[in-house]
């Protein structure tokens, strides 16, 4: 357990940086719910430069991602908002391809609101990797 924490405390870290990096940049857009002077909600957008493709002759798709509502929160449409508010941003910035991954309870407010399941494969390299 102690190599899971200190591994979930590095990331947490770099998590931090990179958020403020992101933000101040402007490749991450940030949206936050609050309520009585605590978030209780939030979702970004990574803007992704892309070459163009016959999906989306723009350079730039958006990948949704950090959507979160806490538990005592939910089952009050917050996530849902809080994804229509960053496709709202989307279509003002132009862009027609969005991407997101959906967790099992997150995949059906996810195709409500008009996603459709793509397919995508992953890799993780690790350093023992012999090749």
């Amino acid at each position: 357990m102690g190599a899971d924490t200190e591994k979930l405390r590095r990331a947490h870290a770099g998590s931090l940086i990179w958020h403020r990096r992101s933000l101040d940049n402007g490749t991450y857009t940030g949206f936050l719910v609050e309520h009585r002077n605590t978030v209780i909600a939030g979702a970004g957008v990574l803007w992704q430069d892309l070459p163009p493709s016959a999906l989306s002759e723009g350079p730039v798709r958006a990948y949704i991602l950090n959507v979160y509502v806490s538990p005592e929160h939910r089952g009050r449409a917050l996530a849902r908002h809080l994804v229509d508010v960053a496709l709202q941003e989307c279509r003002r910035r132009g862009v027609t391809v969005v991407t997101l991954h959906a967790s099992g309870a997150g995949r059906p407010t996810y195709a409500r609101l008009g996603f459709q399941p793509s397919e995508e494969m992953r890799f993780i390299l690790t350093a023992d990797d012999p090749s």
